[in-house]
């Protein structure tokens, strides 16, 4: 490798990096762990790869030159594949607010856009420093826009279902293809389309940043006053006369004693696992963070025990006062990291 090479490469695969840097360090729930975040990498890279083959099999199958091929195909092939990364992580339930849906699309496009420009480095050994703060600040940092913003967007739409429908994914989809393709028109010249990048997508992620910590405030205060109530009545000795109380009395008709019994169990033991990851984010709010414990993951093998003797009839008979969403879900996670 030339030694202007040398030089210039890291303009290439760095600043994606850094900007992915900043977006955790913006985060003041720390809402995704530093090894969630590398696995989502790795993940996006291994998105460049089969998008190389699998554009190399559409380039020989449709009827456009490369220039349109660029414009107007890879740009769907490509923000397809990336997207399938974020709905696993939303049926996962790993992902809860807009911040960590940001931070895990740009996570996935910065992997895609530093193995590419890792290809690309070698497959052309072009030193020109022009080119690389172009790939750079440019194409990478786009690459990871378009995917956070098809994550914000689809987070926007979902966050309230438990069972996500598919097309409330294609909005965000057709953002990310559409911003993907004007980037490859070029409609201004190089420098002057990663200026606009570099002007554009710091604000908007930043005012999304401070609209999602304001709505999980207001989120974590409410729920977490709910929860406490919860836990007060199960401790108290008129549990039976509230409404969770009686709704559970009338299981009895339809489950078996052991069953109706492991479904307070199964009450109980959630609800203080949501108050707990309600606290730690409550903390790191604050500045402070705490660590789980061992005895908060054996509560998590003793969960899932219950759900298996409970079963799935039973807890979807559960879930009227449950409150589950995908986002009491999501908390969950925060735990089990």
């Amino acid at each position: 490798m030339s030694t202007s090479l040398l030089i210039t490469a890291p303009v290439g695969m760095l600043p994606v990096l850094i900007f992915l840097v900043a977006l955790l360090y913006m985060d003041s729930y720390k809402l995704v762990s530093l090894r969630t975040v590398l696995a989502v990498i790795i993940a996006g890279g291994l998105t460049t790869v089969c998008a190389y083959f699998l554009n190399g099999f559409l380039m020989e199958h449709l009827p456009f030159d490369f220039k349109n091929f660029s414009r107007y195909v890879s740009p769907v092939s490509e923000e397809m594949l990336k997207a399938m990364i974020i709905v696993f992580l939303f049926r996962t339930n790993r992902i809860g607010f807009l911040v960590d849906s940001a931070i895990m699309g740009f996570a996935v496009g910065a992997g895609f856009a530093v193995i590419e420009n890792f290809y690309y480095l070698y497959a052309t050994q072009n030193g020109n420093i022009g080119l690389w703060i172009v790939r750079g600040f440019g194409t990478a940092i786009m690459h990871g826009g378009v995917v956070a913003i098809f994550a914000i967007l689809s987070q926007t739409l979902t966050e309230r279902n438990m069972k996500i429908n598919p097309l409330l994914y294609l909005p965000g989809l057709a953002a990310a293809v559409v911003l993907h393709s004007i980037f490859n028109h070029f409609v201004l010249p190089p420098m002057a389309m990663t200026a606009a990048i570099l002007m554009l997508l710091p604000p908007v992620l930043y005012l999304v940043f401070q609209r999602s910590a304001s709505r999980m405030h207001e989120w974590l205060e409410l729920d977490f006053d709910e929860d406490a109530l919860l836990v007060e009545q199960l401790n108290s000795g008129h549990f039976t006369e509230t409404k969770v109380g009686r709704f559970l009395s009338d299981l009895k008709s339809k489950f078996d004693g052991p069953v109706v019994v492991d479904m307070l169990c199964y009450l109980r033991l959630y609800t203080e696992l949501a108050l707990r990851a309600k606290g730690v984010l409550l903390m790191r709010e604050n500045g402070l963070d705490t660590p789980v414990g061992e005895r908060t993951k054996e509560k998590f093998a003793e969960l899932e025990f219950l759900e298996d003797s409970i079963g799935k009839t039973g807890l979807l008979a559960m879930r009227p006062f449950l409150h589950m969403t995908r986002k009491d879900l999501w908390q969950l996670n925060v735990l089990e990291k």
